[in-house]
């Protein structure tokens, strides 16, 4: 991108956040890899939410790990309700693109997927990804419960001791409670399967996480 509007760099008020609408996105209910819903009753399983810049590739990172039972994309840490891409593409609703991942517990932990989450993209980046800029592409962990907050802490932690040993810049990764997840629009969901040589600019640090992480499925 050669000129990138200042207000994309900044979040916006509650009160400056576009209005939004009341009726949710529709989109098709079944994931195009696993075959799995998208949304349901996904009893006895449990879910992350996390954003690390562009959700197609974020999305892809997740859905071919094992005890993935389903991943979805959407915008998440905003204030306007039921967002377009368009509306969030422009700064204006305070969200971040976010990839949703069910898991099942007993196959594979929250740490292993925080390990994913650090490996795949750049945590330093502030509202950017790479070439992809603005705050829709901030980095993110948004936490169910006390035990996932205390992982992604405990995780940022461990990777920035990681980073400092290679002379990275310091993890601009916010952590925050869960709100509202928004899905987005039905194009969006599993792009990457759907357009092959479709645009990633996801791209690691190349900076292991640490290993105190569990290593369970990943």
């Amino acid at each position: 991108m050669f000129f990138q509007d200042p207000k994309k760099l900044s979040l916006p008020s509650p009160e400056q956040a576009l209005p939004g609408r009341a009726e949710k996105m529709t989109f098709s209910n079944r994931h195009f890899v696993l075959g799995s819903p998208l949304a349901g009753d996904f009893s006895g399983m449990e879910t992350a939410l996390v954003a690390m810049g562009c959700f197609w590739g974020a999305e892809k990172q997740y859905w071919s790990v094992v005890g993935v039972h389903s991943t979805a994309v959407g915008y998440a840490a905003g204030f306007t309700p039921n967002p377009t891409y368009q509306e969030v593409c422009s700064g204006g609703t305070g969200h971040t693109e976010v990839v949703r991942v069910v898991f099942e517990p007993q196959k594979i932990s929250y740490e292993a997927l925080l390990k994913i989450f650090w490996e795949s993209h750049n945590p330093t980046q502030g509202m950017q990804q790479g070439n992809d800029v603005g705050s829709q592409y901030r980095s993110g962990i948004y936490f169910y419960d006390a035990n996932q907050e205390a992982a992604a802490r405990a995780s940022l932690v461990g990777y920035q001791k990681a980073l400092d040993r290679v002379e990275y810049g310091k993890i601009t990764t916010e952590i925050l409670k869960a709100g509202e997840f928004y899905f987005a629009e039905d194009y969006h969901q599993q792009y990457l399967a759907k357009n092959p040589g479709g645009y990633c600019g996801l791209g690691g640090t190349g900076v292991p996480c640490p290993g105190i992480l569990k290593e369970q499925g990943a």
